[in-house]
């Protein structure tokens, strides 16, 4: 009946034409019970409609069909004096309910394919974006080193230089940036993340006592959970980098900064508190947004607002979640992570601390 359609659909379409047809020769047969007929063409004929949603013209025509072919037969044998005349109210209200049916599934099939054409033009402007981002931070990398490798060279045959000092110091930021941004591009891929079992105690101890040494703070490894992480290893030192250089950029010495993890239903919390000053309640919303700063007065402190942005993508691949909570008395940052297996020990490790 809708012209263009696939074999099975247009075959279905014959089907329910012959069922109709059955059914109008039953009516015109079993006069006084025309009704069960009558009501099987109606009922068959909604189904159809919510599997094909017709063309508006096909629609128009088959209902006219129906209303005309099935109302003619109920007056004729109402003419007979085999059916009441209160049996033809039925073909007006089975009609409305049907145009009423219709009206919806138009709505809906509408609000489909509007919802369909936006999250295609969403899905290629994200596309657009990643390939952009990836090919402007591989663009740069070429410059940056050239440059890099001259004013090397410029500061190696003249001595120390001020002015060559702070050009390196923002090629290095510069650096830092083309690398966040190239994490980044690279979140949604498949292969963003490659899994493996981390014996969580050894490597949080390795992550500390490596930034125990870069930084003069009061340094704490707290109650660390015994047992086995699925996760990828590299991804998830980056994230702890960027919490725990983070924790270094807004404290102070003798400011305290510690890590522990505890195990939760299967997944791992890490845990990295300082007793900073704690990050404003209007920019908790915004810190883990790229370039999002909890105060954008530190701009310019080697910053450059992707850490926190880097540490809820790598959160996100290992389809966990990064959480903060903050009071003037410091800020904890939270990274939770499924795929965490306790030893049998069970119990956290002694607490160790060193302080510089």
């Amino acid at each position: 009946m809708a012209t263009g359609s696939p074999p099975k659909l247009q075959a279905l379409d014959v089907a329910w034409g012959a069922f109709a047809l059955a059914n109008v020769a039953a009516m015109m047969h079993w006069q006084r019970w025309e009704t069960v007929p009558f009501h099987f063409i109606w009922v068959s004929l909604t189904l159809i409609y919510g599997l094909r949603v017709w063309r508006r013209g096909t629609t128009t025509g088959v209902l006219a069909w129906v209303v005309v072919v099935t109302g003619t037969l109920i007056l004729m044998d109402v003419h007979h004096g085999t059916q009441e005349w209160s049996e033809l109210t039925e073909v007006p209200l089975m009609t409305a309910m049907f145009v009423a049916m219709v009206w919806h599934a138009r709505r809906r099939q509408a609000a489909l394919v509007s919802i369909e054409r936006l999250a295609t033009q969403q899905a290629s402007l994200l596309e657009r974006q990643e390939r952009f981002l990836h090919d402007a931070s591989h663009e740069l990398r070429t410059p940056v080193t050239v440059a890099r490798g001259h004013l090397e060279v410029l500061a190696t045959a003249n001595g120390p230089i001020p002015e060559v000092g702070v050009a390196l110091d923002e090629l290095e930021r510069m650096e830092r940036l083309i690398d966040g941004l190239l994490l980044l591009a690279k979140g949604d891929q498949p292969d963003f993340v490659v899994p493996c079992d981390i014996d969580v105690e050894s490597f949080l101890e390795d992550v500390f006592m490596r930034w125990s040494e870069v930084a003069q703070r009061a340094w704490r490894l707290g109650p660390v959970a015994a047992g086995t992480l699925r996760a990828d290893a590299e991804a998830l030192r980056t994230a702890l980098d960027a919490l725990l250089d983070n924790a270094v950029k807004h404290t102070a010495p003798p400011a305290a900064i510690e890590l522990r993890a505890r195990a939760a239903r299967g997944s791992l919390e890490i845990e990295v508190t300082d007793t900073g000053s704690g990050i404003p309640g209007d920019a908790v919303e915004r810190i883990f947004d790229r370039f999002g700063r909890a105060d954008p007065a530190r701009g310019r402190d080697g910053g450059v607002g992707l850490g926190l942005a880097i540490v809820d993508a790598i959160a996100k691949a290992h389809h966990g979640r990064c959480t903060v909570r903050t009071s003037p008395a410091g800020t904890t940052f939270c990274l939770t992570l499924p795929g965490f297996v306790r030893s049998r020990a069970g119990a956290p490790v002694g607490v160790e601390v060193a302080e510089y």
